[in-house]
């Protein structure tokens, strides 16, 4: 009978130690899951993130312009406005990485007639998406890139001069004087905080040959038929870190498992 009494508290203490060893298991448990969280979004956050930036200063040029097989005179044209973009980025590595995005752009030409002191300015706005790789030391900032974008066309103007005055001016929408897909290559190179220098070449014709003009006396007409133009252009390019796009996921997370422990 006595050896039962004693027995009793033992049996007492053991189970009033039970609970005290679930909850520090539960505990180690929640506390390497926090840490594994924590660290596979940190991981990922340093590989994915976005900037924002696009084209700044951009000169471009026709390259080989002709009417009819005759060559056409070129002027360089310069523009700063607008040329915007924002640009996602994947770093495989210290390296190597690649990016996509969509960027606005204000190119096109300008072609000059001196026999008939007649000057045409041409450019269209543009929605593009690129697709390229960075090679170099991404961390730092200095490296190469190139690839290639489709860009759409959305905004067509042409302005005419003669003699310097300027006598026609008009503005269209989605116009079919241009192709409303065009193509394109780039290259260039980036140096620390974010500055850099692109070149962009379109291999396919500005203009649309098939594109045809109604209503005049003399019936349907068709302005770009005998008209080749392909265009390059070479701008100061700017690209700056943003958002880190997992930094929310990483802090959201935390704050998951903090009120997750709270309420266990």
């Amino acid at each position: 009978m006595t050896r039962k009494l004693y027995f009793i508290p033992l049996l007492l203490l053991s189970m009033l130690q039970l609970p005290a060893f679930s909850q520090e298991n539960t505990d180690t448990v929640r506390k390497v899951i926090d840490e594994a969280t924590v660290s596979h979004t940190h991981r990922v956050s340093r590989r994915s993130y976005t900037t924002w930036g696009g084209d700044g200063p951009l000169l471009s040029f026709g390259r080989d312009i002709r009417e009819s097989g005759n060559h056409v005179r070129s002027v360089p044209r310069f523009t700063f406005f607008f040329n915007i973009g924002h640009n996602y980025n994947y770093d495989f590595g210290r390296n190597v990485g690649i990016f996509t995005g969509l960027n606005l752009k204000n190119i096109g030409l300008i072609t000059k007639d001196d026999k008939d002191s007649v000057k045409l300015k041409r450019r269209v706005y543009t929605l593009g998406v690129p697709l390229g790789i960075k090679i170099g030391d991404l961390k730092r900032g200095f490296f190469f890139f190139a690839g290639g974008a489709y860009d759409l066309a959305f905004n067509y103007k042409e302005k005419k001069f003669i003699n310097g005055d300027k006598k026609e001016k008009f503005n269209e929408w989605f116009s079919d004087r241009t192709p409303l897909l065009m193509p394109s290559f780039f290259a260039g190179i980036r140096v620390h905080p974010g500055f850099g220098l692109k070149v962009q070449y379109y291999p396919d014709n500005f203009f649309n040959k098939e594109y045809k003009e109604t209503g005049n006396s003399s019936g349907a007409t068709y302005p770009y038929q005998n008209l080749d133009a392909k265009l390059f252009f070479v701008t100061l390019s700017y690209d700056f870190h943003g958002h880190n796009i997992h930094k929310h996921v990483k802090e959201k997370a935390v704050r998951y498992h903090r009120k997750y422990e709270k309420n266990f």
